[in-house]
């Protein structure tokens, strides 16, 4: 009952202050019609410019819908792949049509598939837990993506037994935790770097330097990172306590745990299914999405329902909104489902479309006014320095940020840009005196400077 009254409730005031605010759903996007990426091939530590634009480039919307073109290339470097996937991330040349008013499904609710099952805010594509492979019950062995025979039926996702993605493609992610499928880049998971997780369980960020697009913060609300294919936001990893915006900061937790089993032979919900390899050293608990089961928390409105979402208030949507939550453990490694999943709470609608069919509204994002600056949480490391200075944004960039490095008279030295979707840069002071420097940071209109000792 006080999951309906909630729910009327917050449709009862959107549709009062539709006019009131801006659709997050139209201003979210990190928009880029000028700054080209650069990706790593393995063995070269030096990125490599791939020149193709990077984030969204247009942003279009009508009463109900929101057109985003994107590449599908992210601003931060991506690449290499050490599992020997052939592919390079490429121009997806897309437009995405993404619900302005997205609703509940209250029928059977649909079950995400592969390939994108939403976007993310720089116009990367958003998968769900799956890599494309199953078990063949038949045959005792994986079927179904590269290197193995295909599945009964043609198609891994009719199987009883999915394999994760998460898990065993985990040599194949980048330091930003993506990969392409073909040429389309993707996030499976929460697209916050290897090397920030409490737990660093993949040491690619120790060879080819990269970020993501966002750092997790967690004493602040983690920022809108995306949008799934029912209209639906998607956030980081941390957000408030209680569902209406109380109660403080707190890690936002998956209700999903690994099921108490040795045997595969049924689901959780009971269902007698074909069996698949017994738990093992070889096949361990987590193998599977099956091997998960949903548990309720009814007492602690901090853990998510069996969508891996929430009604709640969010800085976006302060009157409330449901959505969906990119959990993490407490090591802020990945748990599953990871993003959305295994189906969707509202109607799938959304869509990539070839062509906009309906006259639409540009939108041009908002010049900047507000110093969100000291927002980012800037932090400089390693402080004092001596070879090299890390400038890292907390939560979500959304601003291309000048960077310059002054000795203590005033003289420019070096400098760089931070572009909106990316999280940290470098600067090189190896060549540099030991003193004190001054690091300025400047958005366009504000400026906040950092000081820094170089030592030798």
């Amino acid at each position: 009952m006080y999951k309906f009254s909630f729910a009327v409730a917050v449709l009862l005031l959107n549709i009062g202050l539709l006019k009131a605010q801006p659709n997050p759903a139209i201003i979210s996007w990190l928009q880029n019609t000028t700054t080209t990426g650069y990706y790593y091939m393995s063995g070269n530590p030096t990125p490599i410019s791939h020149g193709i634009l990077v984030n969204c480039q247009q942003v279009r919307y009508s009463a109900n819908w929101v057109y985003v073109n994107a590449t599908g290339i992210p601003s931060y470097n991506i690449g290499p792949y050490l599992d020997g996937n052939p592919n390079q991330a490429g121009n997806q040349n897309a437009i995405f049509r993404i619900p302005l008013n997205p609703t509940e499904n209250t029928g059977a609710k649909t079950p995400t598939s592969g390939g994108n099952i939403g976007i993310f805010v720089n116009g990367v594509a958003m998968f769900d837990y799956r890599d494309g492979v199953a078990w063949n019950t038949t045959t005792n062995s994986f079927c179904g993506g590269p290197g193995n025979p295909p599945c009964p039926g043609g198609m891994a996702a009719t199987q009883a037994w999915n394999r994760d993605a998460v898990v065993y493609e985990r040599l194949g992610f980048d330091c930003s935790k993506g990969h392409p499928a073909g040429t389309n880049y993707h996030h499976h998971q929460n697209p916050s770097a290897f090397d920030l997780d409490l737990n660093v369980i993949s040491n690619i960020c120790n060879l080819y330097d990269a970020d993501g697009l966002y750092a997790i913060n967690p004493a602040q609300h983690s920022p809108l990172i995306g949008f799934a294919y029912d209209g639906f936001p998607v956030y980081g990893a941390y957000g408030y306590a209680n569902i209406d915006g109380t109660g403080g900061i707190v890690r936002i937790k998956s209700g999903y745990q690994l099921r108490n089993i040795t045997l595969r032979t049924h689901h959780a919900d009971g269902t007698d299914v074909a069996d698949g390899p017994a738990v093992s050293s070889t096949y361990p608990l987590g193998t599977f999405r099956e091997d998960y089961e949903w548990v309720s928390h009814p007492n602690d409105p901090s853990y998510l329902d069996i969508h891996n979402g929430r009604f709640c208030v969010t800085p976006e949507y302060p009157n409330g909104t449901y959505c969906y939550f990119a959990t993490v453990d407490n090591n802020h490694n990945s748990a599953y489902p990871y993003l959305v999943g295994p189906t969707y709470y509202g109607n799938k609608t959304a869509s990539r479309v070839t062509a906009v069919n309906e006259p639409t509204t540009v939108y041009s994002p908002l010049s900047i006014s507000e110093n969100i600056l000291p927002d980012l949480n800037i932090k400089i490391f390693p402080n004092p320095a001596s070879d090299l200075v890390i400038i890292r944004a907390g939560g979500l960039n959304n601003q291309d940020i000048e960077l310059q490095l002054f000795d203590i008279k005033g003289r420019l030295l070096q400098q760089t840009k931070m572009n909106k979707g990316q999280s940290i840069c470098y600067f090189d002071v190896q060549s540099l005196y030991a003193g004190t420097y001054i690091i300025k940071l400047y958005n366009g209109v504000h400026t906040i400077s950092h000081k820094v000792i170089i030592e030798k």
